[in-house]
């Protein structure tokens, strides 16, 4: 294990961590905007009119899953780019889980695993900031 830990700390790079970081939440959180962009929105409208909230808050998801994925993929403003990450993944937790928050999905992990991690990546970003191979931080 020693020789392992040596050759691996040579790597060692919390710039290159968050760079992964960003990539990973942001790249993969376009999927999700490139969906709805594509299928609609009506699934989100439902949950927010469920919710007996207005249903304009719908498209706060093209904000939240296009427009700031491609900010932390370039690293725009990182810690509010994730900060509004976080909240759109809180909110969809909240309208898409509810009560369910300890659900278990088909494969025995929780229901709310992928929302989940999002948000705690986002977390990680908000505190961390883009690092330096972001445009600005």
């Amino acid at each position: 294990m020693g020789k392992i830990e040596s050759l691996l700390s040579k790597f060692h790079s919390t710039d290159i961590a968050v760079l992964l970081l960003r990539l990973a939440v942001g790249c993969l959180m376009l999927f999700h905007g490139f969906y709805k962009l594509q299928q609609g929105i009506g699934g989100i409208e439902r949950l927010v009119s469920n919710a007996h909230l207005p249903q304009f808050l719908a498209y706060g998801v093209f904000i939240g899953e296009l427009i700031i994925p491609v900010f932390l993929i370039l690293g725009l403003w990182t810690r509010a780019s994730a900060l509004v990450l976080a909240l759109t993944m809180m909110s969809a937790i909240y309208l898409a889980f509810g009560s369910k928050l300890l659900a278990l999905n088909t494969q025995g992990g929780l229901a709310i695993e992928l929302p989940l991690l999002f948000l705690v990546g986002s977390l990680v970003l908000i505190f961390t900031g883009g690092g330096k191979w972001s445009v600005i931080r």
